[in-house]
């Protein structure tokens, strides 16, 4: 047998040998916090915080008089909401006479100029969130793609609380993301923000400068 041939048969005698992988699992359910859900939340709420997050405590049923509330009192012009998203439609049932509500309607190409140019804010509903990390997880879809989230100046994000996962090995097994998550799964943590070599921190240079989070509780709460 040649050199060459023990070389090739080493590399393949070393390509067929499964690697050994390490048992993330177990590992985490023994570093596991074993905590509630209202320990949960107030771990989430702290690192969007402290990321300049703005959060709200709200309920299933007066999350829409909050958003509208809140987009009064930043002197909203208009928020676009999915092309036909449950949520989307209970906005649109609420009187909103200070408010242009705008579906996400029609092709990208059709309204680009708008999108970019004239949308003031948009809302998107959370799928979860990390507390860890203080990460909201966004599904877009063809009803609320991921523009939405990436486009205009203020973002306002509805989360169930009961949808808040400990850390992100969680959420995957919970959710199942080896097997369903999508091509553009979006993680957010705080709103946009970058630094120039002076360390200067600016907020919304690439995306938007303000995220809102409408925590959903069953019960109410207070904003």
């Amino acid at each position: 047998m040649s050199a060459r041939d023990n070389i090739f048969g080493r590399l393949r005698a070393t390509s067929a040998a499964a690697p050994v992988l390490p048992d993330v699992g177990s590992w985490y359910a023994s570093h596991s916090r074993n905590e509630n859900i209202s320990r949960r939340i107030v771990r989430l709420r702290t690192a969007l915080e402290a990321v300049h997050t703005e959060v709200h405590d709200t309920t299933s049923a007066d999350w829409p008089d909050l958003l509208l509330r809140l987009t009064n009192q930043k002197g909203l012009r208009n928020l676009l909401i999915g092309a036909d998203t449950p949520h989307g439609a209970t906005l649109e049932a609420r009187p909103h006479e200070n408010l242009q509500l705008v579906r996400y309607d029609q092709p990208i190409d059709s309204w680009c100029d708008r999108l970019f140019d004239e949308i003031d804010a948009s809302l998107t509903l959370a799928r979860s969130a990390i507390a860890e990390t203080g990460t909201l997880i966004l599904w877009p879809t063809a009803a609320e793609p991921r523009l939405m989230s990436l486009v205009p100046h203020v973002h306002f994000v509805l989360l169930d609380v009961t949808t808040i996962h400990a850390d992100l090995h969680s959420a995957m097994s919970a959710e199942n993301w080896k097997d369903t998550i999508p091509t553009n799964a979006l993680l957010i943590s705080g709103p946009s923000k970058t630094a120039d070599i002076q360390q200067t921190l600016a907020y919304g240079a690439h995306g938007p400068r303000e995220l809102i989070v409408l925590l959903c509780n069953k019960e109410r709460g207070n904003s």
